[in-house]
């Protein structure tokens, strides 16, 4: 079953060779580095073509002044539409009432499951999140707005224990530290991205969003920077140990750039990377230059 797998790095930008300031210029990743020819992520890099992917730096501004959003920078992923241009700014965290009207007009989520596909957010949450959600608390983000306008359940700690989830940071260490669940299954990274791998196989689409980037752009260290980044490097050499390039294309991108510089706690202007592994990367990759691009090239290559 020809299939994508979205990986969503939230907060990740192409910023500069400032080791003391970019975890992307200071952390050991020789999976993603591999991934283009050898060169860090990082300004200036420029489209890269490799043996298994292609790297675009991709545009989240769309001519709109100001500094890219979370709301709006998801939204465009998911709906193919210049949503900022849409709505007249760059808006978030959350989807405000003219964000969650396009997604319910239309959003990838939507398209798959209305020609009978299957789709699916591959990270689970816990009881309070949804009870968050449920009573109007907490608004949902604009991939779980997406993922709820198509009718399709967000997973919850009973997917965790089965195996039919992961973790939003991968390993799941984070629902036994943080939460509490001091049995539930914990992976190493290279086996979180085995399994992603494995979880991705069930569903024509699907997404996974890993939110940690953003919070350690906003209030973290180098250091932890250089951390996540490194756990991602090795989640992404379980990820290519397993994927086959013929079955589908794997899919990173981003919204906003945020982590590639600690040295303030705000989001940037920097165009984000969209890297592509699989057979078909070079078609897909020609001519996308901003988030808007992607759904139109998913749609061309999961429904032809």
């Amino acid at each position: 079953m020809k299939h994508i797998l979205l990986i969503f790095l939230d907060g990740i930008g192409l910023g500069d060779d400032d080791p003391a300031n970019n975890p992307f210029a200071a952390a050991n990743t020789p999976t993603l580095t591999a991934l283009t020819n050898g060169k860090r992520w990082l300004r200036g890099i420029g489209k890269q073509v490799s043996e298994r992917a292609v790297l675009i730096p991709t545009d989240p501004r769309v001519g709109i002044p100001g500094k890219p959003q979370s709301a709006s920078g998801q939204a465009m992923i998911l709906t193919g539409r210049p949503v900022p241009v849409l709505i007249g700014e760059h808006y978030g965290p959350r989807p405000n009432p003219p964000i969650r009207a396009l997604l319910a007009e239309d959003n990838f989520f939507k398209q798959v499951t209305a020609r009978g596909m299957s789709a699916a957010l591959l990270e689970a949450y816990p009881p309070r999140f949804h009870d968050a959600i449920n009573s109007g608390k907490r608004l949902r983000s604009s991939y779980q707005q997406a993922l709820f306008e198509a009718g399709l359940p967000l997973f919850d700690e009973k997917a965790i224990y089965t195996g039919d989830a992961l973790a939003v940071d991968w390993t799941g260490e984070g629902w036994r530290s943080e939460l509490g669940y001091t049995d539930s299954p914990v992976y190493s990274p290279y086996d979180a991205g085995v399994k992603m791998v494995e979880l991705s196989r069930r569903y024509h689409f699907s997404f996974f969003s890993h939110w940690m980037t953003d919070v350690i752009g906003h209030r973290g260290t180098i250091s932890d920077g250089v951390r996540v980044l490194e756990l991602f490097d090795e989640v992404m050499r379980g990820t290519l140990d397993t994927w086959r390039d013929e079955e589908g294309l794997i899919i990173v991108t981003s919204d906003h750039g945020n982590l590639e510089d600690i040295s303030h706690t705000k989001h940037t202007e920097n165009d984000v990377p969209t890297v592509v592994i699989g057979l078909g990367k070079e078609n897909f990759t020609d001519g996308l230059t901003t988030l808007a691009d992607i759904v139109p090239r998913m749609s061309a290559y999961l429904f032809s």
